[in-house]
């Protein structure tokens, strides 16, 4: 706890109510009404997309009103977990997992408290050992209102919480951004994979509508296949080859990630091993969504293989196809579906090296397939921009976090001039 700062129990600047009993009982009856669970509260915001609904009576509705500036807080799970509610939605309650805190004397802005919270049960491990610990850790009311926290001057909370929300606004701006950029991509190759770049009229296809100078072709005439082999992983992971897993699946646009491979101790012929432009498949996945998405690999130091969960494709002749543009063909909802649909259905589902020959794929000209890959690259590119810029934010919002709630920092010493990165009007799209 802050030296500087004198230090009160939760219960002496906040009044704690606990939510209703989720139970058969309780669900029946004619006043449903929307509640919070504990799944609802995140840190610093509440996820109201999918609200539960139970019968709260007259008295239940009094007791359980919901003011703004009211804190929830999370009983159980990941306990401390804090949100501000702020009249998002008429007549809506709580469950009796959350703590509801209410400021009881003006002393202290709940806006800071919910960054103490934060710092206390999150970052700082403040309250460790404090926690009811039985088959599902627990704060209790009454543990929760002996807990100390600092009481600063009315008006330094007000700044921090300023200043820890502005942060906050910007990381939140980041990830619209980064939802709209996705969105824009997604619809960006719809369009180039059924209208092109040239402005060419239209012809229907097996695949779907395409411009009327593409071809669309089997892939396994321009392609060969390998399955991967099941290897197992080298525990030590010091020794053997580089192995590319399901995982690594996932990369940066279009290409496979390079980080976190794993070795195995096993001999592995070249034929094995990748190649700059190979495309890879996920052969198989537990869960459906999984199979079928495709990765390039583009080249790295040392040589690497690839696990049993993988196919290989790898094209005979490069200059009739960027494997780019493959990659991306693959990724749209449209190829994607059509995958899912020609797989195997057995206790997960499985796609083949039979049915990757016989799969069609548009064939414009190689020129029309760099140009395509360049502009979904670009999305990409914008796409990892604002993720770094949210990554950027976060490790400013922890640091903020952590130097004013010890008051290793003093809000009224800090430049704020140097935060320009928060400021709303610098993050346009």
């Amino acid at each position: 706890m802050p030296q500087a700062w004198p230090a009160v129990r939760v219960d002496e600047v906040f009044t704690i109510q606990q939510g209703k009993q989720v139970s058969k009982r309780n669900r029946i009856g004619n006043n449903q009404r929307p509640f919070l669970r504990t799944k609802n509260v995140l840190w610093g915001h509440l996820d109201l997309t999918e609200l539960d609904h139970m019968h709260f009576s007259p008295t239940d509705e009094e007791r359980l009103a919901l003011m703004e500036g009211d804190l929830l807080l999370c009983e159980g799970g990941d306990v401390g977990r804090t949100a501000m509610w702020q009249n998002q939605v008429s007549r809506c309650y709580y469950q009796n997992h959350l703590h509801r805190l209410r400021a009881a004397n003006g002393e202290i802005d709940p806006e800071f408290a919910l960054y103490w919270f934060w710092h206390a049960f999150d970052l700082g491990n403040i309250y460790f050992g404090r926690k009811n610990v039985t088959t599902i850790p627990n704060m209790s009311k009454s543990r929760l209102a002996e807990l100390p926290m600092p009481k600063p001057a009315l008006s330094e909370q007000q700044k921090i919480a300023a200043l820890l929300s502005a942060v906050q606004r910007a990381i939140e701006q980041q990830e619209r951004l980064i939802a709209l950029t996705t969105e824009l991509k997604k619809a960006l190759m719809h369009k180039l994979f059924t209208e092109g770049t040239r402005g060419e009229p239209q012809k229907q296809t097996e695949i779907g509508p395409v411009p009327e100078s593409w071809e669309v072709v089997p892939l396994g005439n321009y392609a060969d296949f390998k399955n991967g082999i099941n290897f197992t992983k080298d525990q030590k992971g010091d020794s053997g080859i580089l192995t590319v897993d399901v995982l690594n699946m996932y990369g940066r646009g279009c290409s496979i990630s390079l980080e976190n491979l794993y070795r195995v101790k096993k001999k592995t012929c070249h034929d094995y091993l990748l190649k700059n432009g190979d495309l890879l498949f996920v052969r198989s996945s537990l869960k459906q969504e999984g199979v079928g998405w495709t990765s390039m690999y583009s080249g790295g130091s040392e040589a690497i293989t690839f696990c049993g969960f993988i196919i290989r494709a790898r094209l005979r002749q490069q200059r009739m196809f960027d494997p780019g543009f493959l990659t991306y063909y693959f990724r749209t909802e449209e190829a994607r579906g059509l995958l899912r649909a020609g797989g195997a259905r057995v206790a997960i589902t499985n796609i083949n090296q039979g049915m990757l020959k016989q799969t069609l794929v548009p064939k414009p000209s190689l020129a029309e397939q760099e140009e395509i890959k360049r502009a979904i690259d670009l999305a990409d590119q914008k796409i990892a921009t604002h993720e770094q810029q949210r990554a950027s934010l976060h490790g400013l919002f922890r640091t903020l976090l952590h130097q004013l709630m010890t008051a290793q920092v003093r809000v009224s010493d800090l430049d704020l001039g140097e935060f320009a990165i928060i400021k709303e009007e610098e993050l346009s799209p």
